[in-house]
């Protein structure tokens, strides 16, 4: 009974939430060649050494998968619905994890020589928000901190960038880290 309760009040404050979101209505547009400049230019700003070509690569990679991805998991939804959608059967994959792990996967296979690549979760430590996944492209060396997130789940596919420490939506902390704080609080 319980969790049938609980489902129903999941499933009210999903709609209550959703009204804001973006949603595209058969995925999101394709990406334009503005957009994978400005991040390309981003990518570049991470410093001198980082290669021309391995920004212009990075940049239409996470754009270009970032559009396929949203095909391969039919997101014709906000993300919230689309992922109460992937809980109930009704899609294959989308949950914000899904992005998070197919985009590091897929930018990993690049073997970029100038950029590392990170994977991170948003607000672990808050009560009332679920904690988010994205994948960090930085420039070799650097920590996650100094990157740029890349996430196309919170628009539904199209993808959302921006540097780290200005993402003001989540309070973003290596994915390793939260997994150990996490185990650590179970053995407690």
């Amino acid at each position: 009974m319980l969790k049938k309760i609980a489902g129903i009040l999941g499933l009210l404050v999903l709609v209550a939430v959703t009204g804001c979101a973006k949603a595209p209505q058969s995925g999101p547009p394709a990406p334009q060649q503005r957009q994978i400049e400005e991040l390309e230019h981003e990518i570049l700003a991470l410093g001198p050494e980082v290669d021309p070509a391995e920004a212009a690569r990075a940049a239409r990679l996470a754009y270009e998968y970032a559009h396929q991805l949203a095909i391969e998991y039919k997101i014709t939804d906000p993300p919230l619905v689309h992922n109460y959608k992937v809980n109930r059967g009704l899609r294959p994959r989308g949950l914000c994890y899904h992005w998070a792990e197919d985009m590091e996967s897929r930018l990993l296979k690049e073997n970029y020589r100038t950029l590392d690549i990170h994977r991170a979760i948003g607000n672990p430590d808050k009560v009332f928000r679920i904690d988010h996944s994205t994948a960090i492209v930085s420039r070799r060396g650097d920590n996650m901190y100094q990157g740029l997130v890349l996430d196309p789940w919170r628009n539904g596919g199209a993808l959302h960038w921006a540097p780290v420490v200005e993402d003001k939506d989540y309070d973003w902390q290596p994915r390793l880290k939260v997994h150990e704080k996490r185990r650590q609080k179970k053995k407690s």
